[in-house]
């Protein structure tokens, strides 16, 4: 799996990044910190902060809902 997204469910910036990861048909693995302990320490250890949602594409780390962002990020995997 090359794009991993950490959220919580009552995030509407997560919803819409799922959301639109979804239109692209790109898969995902979405983590839902608030039930993941591992994940919760994993999106400290990659942003530096537990603020939803972070994306995980490839090697990119991108924080929030950035379409030109990760549209980057897919484009290089």
């Amino acid at each position: 799996m090359t794009v991993i997204i950490y959220t919580i469910p009552s995030c509407k910036w997560s919803t819409k990044a799922k959301a639109y990861l979804t239109k692209k048909k790109i898969a995902f693995e979405d983590k839902d910190i608030t039930e993941d302990k591992p994940a919760r320490k994993e999106i400290i250890d990659v942003s530096g902060q537990v603020a939803t949602p972070v994306l995980k594409i490839g090697a990119e780390i991108i924080i929030g809902f950035n379409q030109k962002k990760i549209d980057a990020a897919l484009s290089k995997l």
